[in-house]
């Protein structure tokens, strides 16, 4: 009996462990903070302090016309992004098909976290804006 209580025990904990999942922290607007004015896609792609990520309705990730199959090359990409023409970019927009699995989108998030880049936004497009 003493046997099954602890293998109960033992298995409790090891399941206890996988339940805890990844959050995205998102800070709350400050109440005296001016709105910004709305822009426009166009607008946001001619900014030289943006990073455009792609992510497309088969999830592939694509950033700056080139494709990032895995996470390593997203991070290289990313990076090279970030100095290239000898100015430092802080700002990533991920602009995501709505088909995009949640996962994918998550992880362009992830990635321009983890390379340093200090404000993150998230857009759906349709597919005339992607493509």
């Amino acid at each position: 009996m003493v046997d099954v209580t602890f293998l109960l025990l033992i298995f409790f904990m090891v399941t206890a462990a996988y339940s805890l999942q990844k959050s995205i922290e998102v800070p709350a607007p400050e109440p005296d903070e001016q709105t910004q004015q709305a822009r426009t896609l166009r607008e946001i792609e001619t900014d030289d302090d943006y990073i455009i990520v792609h992510v497309y309705r088969d999830n592939t990730i694509w950033v700056a016309g080139r494709q990032a199959p895995s996470e390593q090359e997203l991070l290289l990409r990313l990076r090279e992004r970030m100095d290239e023409g000898g100015r430092k970019r802080s700002k990533l927009l991920v602009l995501a098909d709505p088909e995009a699995r949640h996962e994918t989108v998550v992880r362009a998030l992830d990635a321009g976290s983890a390379v340093g880049i200090e404000s993150l936004r998230l857009a759906t497009a349709d597919e005339s804006d992607l493509y």
